[in-house]
């Protein structure tokens, strides 16, 4: 059915059709983007030019598409975008997600003008959805405004000069002024940067103006974290408007139901935006300031919302008519409990510690109503609050309660009224005839009798007020696979409770071989243990791991479970975690050397194990193609590792494809030259690999090859010598033979 047959409704089910696929396959983004954008125009409905606006927002701002690619298909919509915003009477939702789509793209559009300076057309369309979108910031509904800042912090973002020194070879996100070369035909930097700084101050006024729109100053201030991380020249405008910023302003007004909600929420906007900045920043000049605003700002917040929600005495009673009296006797600090006796009769247990007249109360079954962790959680809460008195009271009460249970005598047996248990039937009763014994005999036996067994005849007998031992019943045993699962759930929180905790920013000097392995809880506490399970392959972790032979074969072992996470950790940060790494292949070489010795005193025929090689070499396939020219870490790591091989040396040989690294790898391999002789010999092959295979690098190479490898340079000055005198002969024949 042709598409000018459906109805709106049809149309917007087939394009939501359209959205499930490419949120299934983002392969298929382009497709359709070029398909819907002729329905999404200007000239079309109201339905589908929110449909329109809202799925080009997303598709920006999905990371399932590569940088690249939005880069393309950004040059696609800008002008859909720019004459969708011109509209004077266009629709509030379209206009939101026009706005939401162009802070996407803005930095994408950037990027293509620096490296395609022919494209004046593209930079005019991006230029005018700006002006657009400033010239309406100021008078838009606060849904708009919010979209307005968001794309404001992506212009100061890509306008301002970023930290990286290299922006070429940092992340392809950060897009900043730095990549703008000096003699670019469009772009001029100075002024660029201007408006940034300007378009920042203008957003920063908000705070300036102590506003009260809660919205839009929740908006602000979270736009700041990532000014204040990515452009820390901003950093000290940024923190000195936010501490000259009241967010409690609002609270000198009456307090209305809306006024504390807008007041809290500005209030915890703020404080968590300092909050964040001093523990990411702890060596800040500015975390005195920080801290003593954050203070003063949450005694100033309690002591508005604390002192409005204190009760206060009422000044009649609910029904209007009758004042209540004051009382004017003295009143009593002890807390008055009213227990009653227990009226006689068996008892329960539950009889026993209750105390409520309410037979509602008393009928009422916890068990059945309410889960047993919310009552234990309810239990321990109320008991931490009691008056500690009215607690004392309670305690004395049900003691005295059970104390009275205990001295209650037996019924004295009245002889006359007595049952006999005797039946009436029995006419074959014939009592004994003996003689009745007197009291003189009686007070005999009483004595000849032990104490103990008079003492527990006397002793009355509570069957209701018996307690039954309890005892858990045994847990489960756990087969192969389940232990397997269980180890790593708790190989992973240890993970997730290293990555919460932060390096300290002092450290302490290393005592060596006197150091403890864990001597406290910080990251390197946990880093010490995490390695030595993974490693301690013989430990007892290992023992519910199944066997190669069982049918649980495919089961990662722990060990290797952990190798995986730690390899993952160190990647995440290698620059600052490569103590870590250094830490962990150590603890992995001491296993190796402890498993060979193993085997070398075995009388069976094991292969040992060479998990230090391969967690080696795997690091550096890792970390290596994100070096850049000044990074010192590669040397470190080959420093400090306790045993180096020709396979890892290798790996350091391939950064001299790139002509920039070739001086970080020949200056690493002639340190280890230096300062490791063990290892100098396969350094020194690298090296001359390096000259014999990267003509690139034989400048540099050839600087250390004549001290530490004469004979290699004498050699190949020789074959050079020969090389060309053989081919002199060879163009003197040819010459010979061509006269």
């Amino acid at each position: 059915m042709a598409t000018g047959q459906l109805s709106v409704q049809d149309q917007i089910r087939q394009l939501d059709d359209a959205r499930k696929l490419v949120l299934g396959n983002a392969g298929y983004y382009t497709q359709v983007i070029q398909a819907t954008l002729p329905i999404i125009g200007p000239s079309a409905l109201v339905e589908f030019r929110r449909w329109g606006a809202d799925f080009l927002a997303e598709a920006f701002a999905t990371p399932a598409i590569a940088p690249s690619q939005k880069e393309t298909l950004s040059l696609l919509v800008l002008e859909t975008l720019k004459l969708l915003l011109e509209d004077p009477n266009q629709d509030v939702l379209v206009l939101r997600g026009v706005i939401q789509a162009a802070a996407s793209i803005y930095p994408l559009a950037l990027r293509w003008i620096i490296n395609n300076s022919w494209d004046v057309h593209t930079w005019e369309h991006m230029t005018a959805i700006k002006t657009r979108i400033l010239r309406i910031w100021d008078t838009a509904p606060p849904t708009l405004r919010i979209c307005c800042i968001k794309f404001v912090q992506r212009v100061v973002l890509a306008q301002t000069p970023s930290v990286n020194p290299e922006p070429k070879r940092g992340d392809v996100l950060d897009i900043s002024l730095l990549m703008i070369p000096p003699e670019h035909p469009i772009l001029d930097a100075p002024k660029l940067e201007a408006e940034a700084s300007g378009l920042l101050d203008r957003m920063l006024g908000t705070l300036q103006d102590n506003s009260s729109d809660a919205l839009i100053v929740d908006a602000t201030l979270n736009t700041l974290s990532i000014l204040v991380r990515s452009r820390p020249a901003t950093s000290n405008r940024i923190l000195n408007t936010v501490l000259n910023f009241n967010p409690l302003k609002l609270a000198n007004s009456p307090m209305t139901p809306k006024t504390k909600v807008l007041v809290k929420s500005m209030e915890k906007t703020t404080r968590m935006l300092l909050m964040h900045l001093s523990r990411r920043y702890p060596q800040s000049s500015s975390i005195g300031r920080i801290q003593q605003y954050v203070d003063r700002l949450m005694r100033s917040r309690a002591e508005i919302f604390d002192e409005g929600s204190r009760k206060r005495a009422l000044a009649e009673q609910a029904n209007g008519l009758a004042v209540k009296r004051q009382r004017t006797g003295p009143v009593s600090s002890h807390p008055q409990v009213e227990i009653s006796p227990l009226p006689p009769g068996p008892h329960t247990l539950a009889e026993v510690f209750t105390f409520t007249s309410n037979e509602g109360l008393k009928n009422f079954n916890v068990g059945d109503s309410v889960p047993a962790p919310l009552a234990a959680k309810i239990s321990v809460t109320t008991i931490a609050r009691v008056d500690p008195q009215l607690l004392d009271r309670a305690i004395q009460g049900v003691r005295d309660r059970l104390a009275a249970l205990y001295a209650v005598k037996q019924e004295q047996i009245n002889p006359e009224t007595a049952p006999l248990d005797v039946e009436e039937d029995e006419d074959d009763y014939e009592p004994d005839y003996y003689a009745a014994e007197d009291t003189e005999q009686i007070l005999n036996k009483l004595d000849s009798s032990p104490a103990d067994e008079r003492r527990e005849l006397e002793k009355p007998v509570l069957g209701g007020l018996a307690l039954p031992s309890f005892r858990l019943p045994p847990p489960p045993m756990l087969n192969p696979e389940q232990a397997a699962a269980v180890g790593q759930k708790s190989i992973t929180r240890v993970f997730s409770t290293m990555r919460t905790l932060e390096d300290p920013a002092v450290k302490k000097a290393k005592a060596g071989m006197n150091r403890l392995a864990a001597s406290s809880y910080d990251q390197s506490s946990w880093i010490t243990v995490i390695t030595r399970i993974a490693t301690r392959t013989g430990g007892v972790l290992e023992l519910f791991l199944p066997d190669e032979d069982d049918d649980t074969k495919g089961t990662p072992r722990l060990s290797d479970s952990i190798r995986e996470q730690l390899f993952n950790f160190v990647l995440e940060d290698f620059r600052k975690r490569i103590e870590v790494a250094v830490s962990w292949l150590s603890e992995e070489w001491y296993d190796n050397e402890l498993q060979k010795r193993a085997v070398a005193s075995s009388p069976f025929h094991q292969e040992a194990p060479a998990s230090y090689d391969k967690w080696a070499l795997r690091l550096l396939d890792g970390f290596l193609p994100y070096l850049h020219a000044q990074d010192k870490v590669l040397t470190r790591f080959l420093s400090e590792l306790p045993e180096l091989s020709a396979a890892m040396l290798a790996r350091v040989k391939t950064l001299c494809r790139d002509p920039s690294l070739v001086n970080l790898a020949i200056t690493s391999l002639y340190y280890l030259v230096v300062m490791r002789p063990p290892v100098r010999d396969i350094a020194l092959d690298a090296i001359q690999d390096i000259w014999t295979d990267y003509e690139d690098a034989r400048p540099i190479a050839a600087k250390y090859l004549p001290r530490w490898r004469p004979g290699f340079m004498d050699k190949v000055k020789q074959l050079k010598v020969e090389s060309e005198e053989t081919m002199g002969v060879s163009v003197a024949a040819a010459t010979v033979a061509a006269t």
